[in-house]
């Protein structure tokens, strides 16, 4: 998790309020519930993921096999199967 300083990011009244309470320690905000993020969004990691499986099926498109695909990517035949076929 990064780190925002709060006076950065919230009014000088906010954080006038907030240092009545607290001076120079960690705040955990928690999120609403009812905005709930995805698996992977709040990381990057589901950008990455989509990235590698356009890239997988590309070269599968170019002529790579799925045992080729398998061994580069370190997933199994199977797997590349499912991100070829998804969809």
């Amino acid at each position: 998790m990064k780190y925002v300083n709060a006076s950065a990011l919230l009014p000088d009244a906010l954080v006038k309020e907030l240092q009545s309470y607290i001076q120079g320690g960690y705040i955990y905000v928690p999120a609403d519930p009812a905005h709930p993020k995805r698996w992977g969004e709040a990381s990057g990691y589901r950008q990455e993921l989509e990235a590698r499986n356009r890239r997988i099926l590309s070269e599968y498109q170019g002529g790579a096999s799925l045992e080729d695909l398998a061994g580069r990517y370190c997933l199994s035949p199977s797997a590349i199967r499912k991100i070829i076929y998804q969809k």
